[in-house]
């Protein structure tokens, strides 16, 4: 089969969310409107994530992994599915599926005329702590970089394969995907999604990270959109 979207899915101690994973985007592959994989990034999971994985992958061709030697971080598992996939689209989604597969279709919409399309999500079913660093976080990034976007964190996202190869990403970068998709004359928008509460699993991120961290990170973007070398070729031989 040729697929046309690959789905990255970073997944760092995620042993009890798997089996879920695999049954919503089992059902989620047979209504599609592309033909769809998914790959899972395992970012160094000390827990039985990769027994797990291996056996859901042996079972289904639709499924797929890398797996790193240890832990590296969101930033990194997600520019290592970019760099991985060879589908013109690439989407992601977190394996706690507080954000639903389904919902791809709604930003699958868009895509002849955006290169990303991120989902906003509505009604978020977070804590009162998360939500709030949420949005200082997100207010902040904005004021730096312009880009419009009210929840660049929002696990739910389609982008155009070659401009998401071209992300230079680092660190933290993760937040600042719609704003790396303009510097590259990339056209972006976010779609409304649903927000469902986590299940199993616990979130990997405390104060530095939802403040602290975006806050640097901001930072880093302006000095790298001061440097950033975008060109167009017109003609070659």
């Amino acid at each position: 089969m040729e697929f046309e979207l690959t789905i990255v899915v970073p997944v760092y101690n995620e042993q009890d969310n798997l089996p879920r994973v695999v049954s919503t985007f089992i059902t989620y592959f047979e209504t599609a409107p592309l033909s769809t994989k998914l790959l899972f990034v395992n970012d160094g999971s000390s827990d039985n994530s990769q027994e797990i994985i291996e056996e859901i992958c042996k079972k289904d061709h639709r499924f797929e992994y890398i797996q790193f030697d240890k832990n590296y971080g969101l930033s990194t598992a997600i520019k290592a599915g970019f760099d991985t996939v060879q589908t013109p689209l690439v989407g992601y989604i977190d394996a706690d599926l507080q954000t639903n597969p389904e919902d791809f279709n709604k930003l699958l919409q868009y895509k002849d005329h955006y290169q990303l399309i991120t989902g906003v999500r509505t009604e978020r079913k977070d804590s009162f702590f998360k939500n709030f660093m949420s949005k200082v976080a997100n207010m902040i990034r904005r004021a730096f970089t312009k880009d419009g976007m009210d929840d660049t964190g929002c696990p739910l996202k389609i982008i155009h394969t070659d401009y998401a190869k071209r992300i230079p990403m680092f660190k933290g970068l993760h937040r600042f995907l719609p704003a790396m998709i303009l510097l590259q004359n990339g056209k972006v928008i976010q779609v409304p999604i649903r927000h469902y509460p986590r299940i199993a699993g616990s979130a990997n991120f405390g104060l530095r990270n939802r403040l602290m961290g975006p806050l640097m990170d901001c930072f880093a973007y302006l000095w790298m959109k001061r440097k950033y070398i975008n060109y167009t070729i017109v003609k070659k031989r």
